[in-house]
């Protein structure tokens, strides 16, 4: 079956439907790097006290204890599901459009790796591996860039057709 350029073959109620789509699942993607922002983990050091805690530093704003396994599960569990579920949804879209088919799969594949990299670092993270904090933060760039890239690439695609 051919997926190659199909988006632009769609009616044009579907393309407004999937422009919707896109449009909302990205402010809820960013409402959530907002968060992370928030929370101080948009960098090395806060990423480790988000996990691990602070309460050994002597002056902190907000005071953070380590978490503990159920909370930890609970955070790589949810993340990792719905994350998966953005970019299997995002990723079908990408399949339909007509960009080079290199950059397409990167698209489509990059963010389960990234995924897996990402939640995995913040185990290890959790588990002692101080180092992980920087790994945690370059995959969490590279799978945000990844969606961006792709929402960007779907939404131009709906409206702007360079069939043959």
């Amino acid at each position: 079956m051919q997926l190659e350029g199909r988006i632009h073959d769609l009616p044009r109620y579907v393309k407004h439907f999937i422009a919707a789509f896109v449009v909302v699942l990205s402010i809820g993607y960013f409402t959530g790097i907002q968060f992370v922002r928030q929370a101080d983990s948009d960098r090395p050091s806060g990423i480790e006290e988000n996990y691990l805690g602070n309460e050994d530093i002597d002056e902190v704003k907000v005071m953070k204890f380590k978490k503990g396994e159920r909370e930890m599960l609970t955070i790589l569990h949810t993340h990792i599901l719905s994350i998966s579920f953005i970019f299997f949804l995002l990723g079908g879209l990408v399949a339909l459009t007509s960009i080079p088919k290199k950059l397409k799969a990167f698209l489509m594949i990059e963010p389960f790796v990234s995924i897996i990299v990402t939640f995995g670092g913040i185990y290890l993270l959790w588990k002692g591996m101080l180092w992980m904090k920087w790994i945690v933060m370059i995959s969490g760039v590279l799978m945000t860039l990844v969606f961006v890239i792709s929402a960007i690439a779907v939404l131009s695609q709906l409206f702007f057709s360079n069939k043959k």
